[in-house]
């Protein structure tokens, strides 16, 4: 899997938590392996003008995904995933940053930059959270690679919860 991280954000993150769970999150999908990916992690200044010109929304936000070929997930009965350019996903770490400490469950932001990575993952992959079926299975597959790749590496306790709705 062909996956960048750049952070032009001037804020120290753990890049390597970010591409290992991008990474993770994308062989869970079975996403095809010479796929590539996009993560960029920019300032708050730089994320509201990006809000501001796709969502039309003020202020910064955490997490924005621009998806590219708009590949999805195979089938069950499919053998071989398309292969192709998933997009890119872009990350506020400062947002990140207050959105964990604001958390019921509290945590850090670079345990956030991973919950919003995979969040951001699952948006370039079709899935949303409009209606209340879409963010129920949205959420919970969310959850369900977070405590994988967690499991995987012997870190204690349940992913971080949404901070989002």
């Amino acid at each position: 899997m062909a996956i960048d991280v750049n952070n032009e954000s001037g804020t120290d993150i753990d890049e390597q938590a970010v591409l290992d769970i991008a990474r993770y999150a994308l062989a869970r999908m079975r996403i095809h392996p010479l796929s590539e990916l996009s993560v960029i992690v920019v300032d708050a200044d730089a994320m509201e003008q990006l809000h501001i010109q796709w969502m039309d929304l003020p202020g910064p936000t955490d997490v924005m995904s621009f998806p590219m070929d708009e590949l999805r997930p195979p089938a069950k009965d499919e053998d071989e995933p398309p292969q192709g350019l998933l997009g890119d996903i872009v990350l506020c770490p400062e947002v990140a940053k207050q959105q964990g400490e604001e958390a019921p469950t509290g945590h850090t932001m670079d345990e956030e930059l991973q919950l919003l990575t995979v969040h951001g993952v699952l948006h370039l992959l079709g899935y949303d959270h409009e209606e209340p079926e879409e963010k129920a299975e949205m959420f919970g597959l969310q959850a369900a690679i977070i405590d994988g790749w967690r499991a995987e590496r012997g870190l204690e306790g349940p992913s971080p919860a949404p901070t989002f709705t």
